[in-house]
């Protein structure tokens, strides 16, 4: 009877949890919650045996002190494309150009125009946690859910992994027609280079006017400085900047504002710079914006690797990992944008 009550409360823990972690990453949720069961059923130390009946039990207050960890909330608004993923690859279709349109025609029989149609394969990118060890005796000696924990720093370290990633993705490599930077105009901000301004975003939006953007899903994602910027210049901003706070879209000349923590930096000539490259001391910082129709997102695979300390004869230790398979990006290189420091 207790094997089944073990199971069946797993099973319920699984579901709620593993449905938390999905929402978070923004991922389907049935193989999260498989993951999760196999996770909950390594032991937590809670049963006491004979085989640990000498093992001194420490008493912990149960505050969990932990790194701090960001969320990419504008991936909220990425349509998601993960029901279109096979064997962790995703292809899109492109169609070429729209047809063309003639007015007033004399000329006939028209000339038929060729769709031209062209397969983008993409491999989703994998996410590899570094396996975190716990020995038997730690399970046992201690009073909070060691096992638990674990999987929530693993949670966490992948949702923040992901969304750098996705935010790197989401910003253009050099200033062009379809993919424009806009460069800071304000004064001083106190590091030697200018503030963003109210204007700078008014520029942002003609470029995005000129690209013949729709008006429609524009999004503007401001980075650590540029909050601060506006928040020190605006006062209209700093009111506006509590519907951020309580979790509401604030709209700003025609885009949705979020924040992020880790926005993309770009070098001394505005280059993006490569994704994980050591910052230096002439990196730039930067906000991003694009339009939502024009990116994807797609999670494929989660897979949980757990060996149990039973089965680890040497160190008695159980392991946990986990893999997850996950893209991001502009469907095309178009409607994506930054605004980058200027030096004062």
């Amino acid at each position: 009877m207790k094997i089944f009550k073990t199971i069946f409360f797993t099973f319920i823990f699984a579901l709620v949890a593993g449905s938390a972690i999905a929402t978070g990453l923004g991922i389907p949720a049935l193989p999260v919650i498989g993951g999760v069961a196999l996770t909950s059923l390594i032991p937590s130390g809670g049963g006491i045996g004979v085989a640990n009946a000498g093992v001194y039990r420490e008493i912990w207050t149960g505050e969990m002190l932990k790194n701090f960890t960001h969320e990419a909330t504008f991936l909220k608004k990425v349509p998601d494309y993960s029901r279109y993923v096979g064997n962790d690859v995703i292809h899109l279709v492109d169609v070429g150009a729209h047809p063309e349109v003639l007015i007033n025609n004399t000329t006939y029989p028209l000339t038929p125009q060729n769709l031209g149609e062209g397969d983008i394969g993409i491999s989703l990118s994998k996410f590899e946690t570094v396996p975190t060890s716990i020995s038997a005796d730690e399970l046992y000696a201690i009073s909070y859910k060691k096992m638990k924990l674990a999987m929530d720093l693993h949670r966490e370290s992948l949702q923040t992994e992901t969304g750098d990633k996705a935010a790197h993705a989401f910003a253009p490599q050099t200033d062009t027609e379809n993919t424009p930077i806009v460069k800071t105009t304000g004064n001083d901000n106190g590091s030697g280079y200018k503030r963003l301004t109210i204007a700078d975003i008014i520029s942002l939006k003609k470029k995005f006017d000129d690209m013949k953007a729709p008006k429609k899903g524009r999004v503007l994602v401001l980075g650590n400085q540029h909050i601060s910027d506006l928040l020190s210049i605006s006062e209209v901003f700093q009111n506006q900047y509590q519907n951020i706070a309580q979790g509401k879209v604030l709209n700003l000349y025609g885009f949705e504002v979020f924040e992020y923590i880790n926005t993309p930096l770009f070098d001394d000539t505005f280059v993006k710079k490569a994704y994980g490259t050591a910052p230096a001391g002439t990196d730039r910082e930067s906000s991003f914006a694009f339009l939502s129709s024009e990116m994807f997102k797609a999670q494929g695979s989660i897979e949980a690797f757990l060996q149990e300390a039973k089965d680890d004869v040497l160190n008695k230790r159980n392991l946990l990992s986990y893999n997850l398979r996950f893209v991001a990006l502009p469907k095309k290189q178009r409607a994506i944008a930054a605004i980058v420091n200027e030096t004062a």
